[in-house]
Formats: C-alpha cells, sequence, structure tokens
C-alpha cells in the first residue's frame, strides 16, 4: 500500500468512526422509541433521531469524503480483505446516495420516523386510516429514492438495480428489494414463489385433510407475564445469549438491534393467552442476535459489521426458531422447564402432545404467530401486495381490501380488524422490500442446515443443550464470512451449490407429511 493509499484509508476510516458515534446514539433512541418511550413523547423522540442520521449523512456526503472513499474503491486491489470490503460497500452507498441532498435525506427520516408514530397509535386503535397518510408518504418517498439514482450505476449496487429496465412498473420495486438482498432480481423471486406454490398449494390441502387430530386447547390458557419473563431467561441462558453484552425488553413487535460490539440487545412481546408467541419471538431474536456477538471482530474495526443482507440474518434466527426450536430434539430439552413454569397450561399434556402443538400446521392471520408451513404464504401476500403498491396498481386506501383478499385466496382467512390486518406488521414505517428476505432465510438455512447436520450431530447437541457447539459451528461456517461475501457467493461457499427453495420445500413435505401421517 503506497502513502497516498493509506493516507485515505486513515482519513475515510476516522471519519466513519466518528460517524458510528452518532449512529450508536440513534440507534440507542431507536431502541427507546420502540420499548419505554411515552406515547406523547415518540414523534419528538422521532425527530431527533432523525437529526442524528442526517449527522451521518452529512459526515458521508462530504466531497473530500466521498473523494477519498471513490479512490479507495479504484485502487481496492492494493487493501487488505477487510478494508476492500469496507471500500466496496461504501460505494454501492455512493452509487445509491450520491445525488440525495442532507435536506432531502432529512425529510426522507423525518417520513419514517412520523410513519412510525403513526403506525403505533393506528394499531393501538385498529384503524389505518390513522396510518394510511403516512404510508402514502412512505412509498412516495421510496419511489423517489430509487428515481434519484442514476440507472448507469446499476452495474455497482447489483444485479437486482440492472434486471429491468427503468420504464418497467416493477423496476422501483426490484432495487428496493435489491437493497435489503443484494443480487436478488423480481423474476427470480417471482420464480422461487410460483415453485413454492406449485408445491405447497397441494400439500396444504391434503394436511388440512388429514385425519390427525393435534391437540392444542392447552396453547391458549392465561398465563401472567413474569411467568412469560422467567422463561424468556431460561431460553436465553439455553441459546447461550451473553448478556453481559446483551439486554431485552418488550415491544409491539419483536426486533433485534445491535448498538455496538459488545451491546445487541431483543425485544419480545407477552401475550396472555398465547405463551408460545414469546417464546419462539426469543429464539428468533437470539438467533439474529447470535450473528451479531460471534462474527469476526475484524468486522467492526473495519467498518463492515453491516454487510450481512437481512435474508442471511433471517436465515440464522429462523434456523435457531424453527429448525432447531420446533425440533423434537429441543422439544425433549425444553419440555421438562415448560411444565416447571406453565403448571397449569402443561398439566396432563405429554411431550409428544407439546410436540404436535408447537408444530400444527392452521391457517391464520398473523405473520409472526403462523406455523411454520404455512409462513410462507404470509411473505407471498406481503410481496404481492407491495408489488402493487410500489407499481401504482392499487390506492392506499384499497390496501387493507386487498390483504382480505389475498389471506381468503391463499389461506382461507380474513382478518376482522385492520389491527389483526395490514397494521400488524411495522416494516412499512420505513419501506418496502423486506418481506421476501424472510422466506429466502428459510431456504438458505434449509441448505446449510443439510451440510451441519452431516457434520455435526444437531439432534444430540441440543438435546443436551449444548449450544456452544452448536454456536461454534455456526461462528466458523455461517457467520465468519457473511459481511464480505454477497448472499450467492456466501450460500456457495457454504454449501457448495448454487441457491435453491428446494431443500427448504423438501423439508417442509417430509417433516409436516409424517407429522399429519399422510
Amino acid at each position: 500500500m503506497n502513502a497516498e493509499t493509506k493516507q485515505k484509508l486513515e482519513y475515510v476510516q476516522g471519519v466513519l468512526k466518528e460517524a458510528e458515534v452518532y449512529n450508536h446514539a440513534g440507534r440507542i433512541l431507536t431502541y427507546d422509541q420502540e420499548t419505554i418511550c411515552p406515547e406523547k413523547g415518540m414523534e419528538e423522540q422521532g425527530e431527533i433521531i432523525a437529526f442524528l442520521q442526517n449527522q451521518v449523512f452529512k459526515l458521508t456526503k462530504q466531497q473530500k469524503f466521498i473523494d477519498a472513499a471513490e479512490y479507495l474503491y479504484e485502487h481496492r486491489d492494493e487493501l487488505e480483505e477487510f478494508d476492500r470490503v469496507c471500500a466496496e460497500q461504501l460505494h454501492r452507498d455512493y452509487a445509491k446516495t450520491k445525488n440525495i441532498t442532507a435536506k432531502k435525506q432529512l425529510e426522507f427520516s423525518r417520513i419514517m420516523n412520523k410513519a412510525f408514530v403513526d403506525w403505533s397509535a393506528a394499531r393501538k386503535n385498529s384503524d389505518f386510516s390513522m396510518f394510511a397518510d403516512s404510508l402514502k408518504k412512505v412509498r412516495d418517498a421510496n419511489i423517489e429514492m430509487v428515481k434519484l439514482r442514476d440507472p448507469k450505476d446499476a452495474e455497482d449496487t447489483g444485479k437486482a438495480a440492472k434486471s429491468l429496465e427503468p420504464s418497467d412498473k416493477n423496476y422501483v420495486i426490484g432495487q428496493l428489494i435489491g437493497d435489503y438482498e443484494r443480487g436478488i432480481t423480481i423474476e427470480e423471486l417471482d420464480e422461487c414463489f410460483e415453485h413454492c406454490k406449485e408445491r405447497l398449494v397441494p400439500l396444504l390441502k391434503k394436511l388440512m385433510n388429514s385425519k390427525k387430530k393435534i391437540r392444542t386447547d392447552f396453547m391458549h390458557k392465561e398465563v401472567s407475564e413474569e411467568q412469560q419473563r422467567k422463561m424468556s431467561d431460561y431460553l436465553l441462558g439455553v441459546l447461550k445469549y451473553d448478556l453481559s453484552r446483551g439486554a431485552y425488553s418488550t415491544s409491539e413487535h419483536p426486533f433485534t438491534d445491535w448498538m455496538g460490539k459488545n451491546d445487541i440487545r431483543i425485544t419480545t412481546h407477552y401475550y396472555p393467552t398465547d405463551f408460545a408467541a414469546s417464546m419462539y419471538s426469543i429464539i428468533h431474536e437470539s438467533g439474529h442476535a447470535l450473528f451479531e456477538m460471534l462474527q469476526p471482530g475484524e468486522n467492526y474495526d473495519h467498518f463492515i459489521e453491516g454487510g450481512k443482507t437481512l435474508g442471511m440474518h433471517e436465515s440464522v434466527s429462523r434456523m435457531y426458531e424453527n429448525r432447531i426450536g420446533r425440533s423434537k430434539s429441543c422439544i425433549k430439552l425444553i419440555y421438562p422447564k415448560t411444565c416447571e413454569i406453565f403448571p397449569e397450561v402443561m398439566e396432563g399434556v405429554s411431550e409428544e402432545e407439546f410436540y404436535e402443538a408447537i408444530n400444527v400446521v392452521e391457517p391464520s392471520l398473523i405473520r409472526t404467530e403462523s406455523d411454520e408451513f404455512t409462513y410462507t404464504f404470509h411473505i407471498i401476500i406481503r410481496y404481492e401486495i407491495e408489488k402493487e403498491i410500489i407499481s401504482g396498481d392499487i390506492d392506499i386506501a384499497d390496501i387493507p381490501r386487498r390483504w382480505r383478499e389475498k389471506y381468503e385466496e391463499y389461506l382461507g382467512v380474513s382478518p376482522k380488524t385492520d389491527r389483526e390486518g395490514v397494521l400488524q406488521d411495522v416494516h412499512w414505517t420505513s419501506g418496502f422490500g423486506y418481506f421476501p428476505t424472510y422466506s429466502m432465510g428459510n431456504m438458505y438455512n434449509a441448505m446449510y442446515y443439510n451440510r451441519m447436520k452431516n457434520e455435526i450431530d444437531i439432534d444430540g447437541l441440543v438435546e443436551k443443550g449444548d449450544f456452544d457447539a452448536i454456536n461454534s459451528w455456526m461462528k466458523e461456517n455461517i457467520f465468519k464470512k457473511a459481511d464480505r461475501l454477497s448472499p450467492s457467493e456466501w450460500i456457495k461457499d457454504i454449501t457448495g451449490r448454487d441457491f435453491t427453495a428446494d431443500d427448504f420445500l423438501d423439508y417442509l413435505e417430509e417433516k409436516y407429511s409424517a407429522l399429519y401421517e399422510i
């Protein structure tokens, strides 16, 4: 590395270090806003968050910083691997935002923060009309963000951005999805979800017509928050979530946020008549947290810790939640403690009955509480509606109606209220394109789970509660390179194969055919 390159690298890292101070503060305020912030203080808090985000934007929009970062990108072959990855990430970010002014970015941030406040109030009152205006502004902001990008930069921002012409009605949603899952295209997603429907729709009908009856009467008995907190504490201990580097609280919608290298926080939500919901949100969010806690320390030192895609992240959280958490071996592990903490629920319930109830297939309205089998339909519904929203094929006011129609079409159920329908997810307060990453995550983890089970005795380790061994395997084989590779490179590096949905679909067919004796 020559002197000029070294000087510019040190300058860029200095700016990024300063930017991280603002980011860190903003993340803490965001966590506060979603957990304990008083209702009347949320909008003001949102303004402060928007200000901090804007300070970061201004720092990285300085011409000196841009010139230095672009120089590093042009000379990236001279850099060590972690610094090269950072230069590539900065270049991709610049390509997306170079035509956005600081004033415009602040406007976008304020729109998103106001949308969260309005969504919270609308959800509380189960009234979509209270959120509709903000949602329209979020949609318009997303469209404007994409239109401010230069199409010729698509070569540097990922395959998703260049798969369609700007005049195509799906061009914008394609770019937005590409922001969350670099490299995936609308065409690939359409094909993937059509394949899922071809295999899952007929199988769902068979499951629903099965003579196998699964007992679930005990699953909705009333429990206290204190009991659920005890269960959360137990599960966090089992999973080896490091409470010296993390904390957990409650929020309307469970989430994970990483403040810094040694501060990774999660939340859950306690429902008085659905004790399993908080159990599995804790397991899910712990998966996200472990991904951050166990990534290489060099990622933070070189400012690339945010390089993971949402599909990568969801693959981990959903593997812990479903492939491990709903397995017979995990039920065997947690059954005694579940009986101890929820005696009034579990009285007279066998281990096998508990396993079956945790895995029951039942078309339902709430995505986060849905079973593992029907979950994919919840994602397909949102994906199809998002495409219509961004393309202008549906008016904002008509979204609740379209939501009801889609749920009736795919799952044979229809929400009676906006709260259990279109207002259940927080995601649209910050934009569109996230939801497909959940399904991508299921498909990624099905692929690498098939390698994992050939290298370690997963079921045996889970039964013993030896999550240190499981987490160590994940750290070395799944987490280690995630920030340095694109999703397609990452999954091929792990499995030796290109991405496919078939491992996941095969798993569902095998598991649920056995469970329902079909």
